[in-house]
C-alpha cells in the first residue's frame, strides 16, 4: 500500500513540478526557491563516513536501512508508521531494544515480539485522540529518562510538522536517526523550502548525515543543474557519536538495496562535496 501511494505521489509531483516550477512567477504565490539556497541546504547534508561501519537492519527490500554499528547502549527504538513488514524493528528487539510503534491506520503490527509496544495514534505537532507528539509518545514509555534512542521514521510526508515541533532534548537522546523524507522535488516552492530547511538544520544542529539512499519508485527531478529525488532515505548519527570523519563520495552503499523494481535511482552529485570539486 505504501508503495503504491508513493507512486501516484511521485507522478502528481512530477505533473506538479511541470506546470508550476518551468513557469515560477506565473502560478507560485512566492517566488520560487533560489539555487543558491538549496545548493547551500545540500551542501549542509552532504552525508559523511564515520569512524564506526555501516550496517543493514531489516529486509534486503523496502523496510531495510543503513545506519551506523553503534546500537549498544541504545535504551529503544521508536518507530511511527507501520508498514506490512517488520523486519527493521524485529531486528532492534532482537537485540534487546524496547519497540515503540504506532499508527492510527492499523490495529496492530504484522509481526509480534515481547518487546514490541504498540499505539493506534498518529504521530504529528499536537496531541488529541488520533494524534500524539514524539516528546509525549516518548515520556508515556516509561523508559528511563535520558536513555539512548533510535527513531525511525516513515510517515508519508508528516515528518516535517513532528521534525518542527519535536524537543531539542528529546532529539538530543536519539543517537540514530533513520528518516525517510518526502516530496523533496518541492524545495524550489519556496514557503516548502522555508519548513524543509528549518527541519533539516533543526537536526542538523546535533547530528550529521551519515548515509542517504533515494527511493527508486520516482525519478529524480531535474532543473537549473540540481538533480532531486522526491523520497530519499536519511541516515543521521549524533555527532557526540563521531570522533573522526571524511566526505562521504562513493554512492551507491554496499549496503543499498532498491526500494521498488524500477532501475536503480543513486544519490546525484549534487548531494555529496565530490561535486564541488
Amino acid at each position: 500500500m505504501k508503495q503504491a501511494l508513493r507512486s501516484f505521489a511521485c507522478a502528481l509531483a512530477h505533473h506538479l513540478f511541470r506546470v508550476d516550477v518551468r513557469k515560477a512567477g506565473k502560478t507560485f504565490a512566492a517566488p520560487p526557491t533560489k539555487k543558491e539556497a538549496i545548493e547551500s541546504l545540500l551542501d549542509a547534508l552532504s552525508p559523511v563516513v564515520p569512524q564506526c561501519a555501516m550496517m543493514r537492519l531489516g529486509p534486503n527490500r523496502d523496510g531495510g536501512y543503513v545506519l551506523p554499528d553503534d546500537l549498544d547502549g541504545i535504551a529503544a527504538c521508536f518507530s511511527p508508521g507501520v508498514s506490512n513488514i517488520s523486519g527493521f524493528e524485529l531486528e532492534c528487539a532482537e537485540r534487546g531494544m524496547e519497540v515503540f510503534m504506532a499508527d492510527k491506520s492499523v490495529d496492530h503490527p504484522n509481526e509480534q515480539h515481547a518487546h514490541f509496544h504498540f499505539l493506534k495514534k498518529y504521530i504529528g505537532a499536537t496531541t488529541n485522540d488520533d494524534f500524539i507528539t514524539l516528546d509525549q509518545w516518548v515520556a508515556d514509555s516509561g523508559l528511563t529518562p535520558g536513555s539512548d534512542l533510535l527513531l525511525q521514521m516513515d510517515i508519508e510526508g508528516s515528518e516535517w510538522e513532528t521534525l518542527l515541533s519535536v524537543s531539542d532534548a528529546l532529539l538530543r537522546r536519539c543517537r540514530i536517526l533513520v528518516m525517510e523524507f518526502h516530496s523533496l522535488d518541492q524545495l524550489w516552492n519556496q514557503p516548502f523550502y522555508s519548513i524543509v530547511s528549518r527541519a533539516f538544520l533543526k537536526v542538523l544542529q546535533t547530528h550529521r548525515c551519515v548515509h542517504i539512499h533515494p527511493n527508486n519508485c520516482c525519478k529524480s527531478i531535474r532543473y537549473l543543474g540540481l538533480e532531486i529525488p522526491p523520497i530519499m532515505e536519511f541516515t543521521f548519527l549524533r555527532k557526540d557519536r563521531i570522533k573522526e570523519c571524511h566526505d562521504a563520495t562513493s554512492f551507491p552503499h554496499p549496503l543499498d538495496v532498491d526500494n521498488a523494481k524500477h532501475p536503480t535511482l543513486v544519490l546525484p552529485k549534487c548531494w555529496y562535496r565530490m561535486s564541488q570539486e
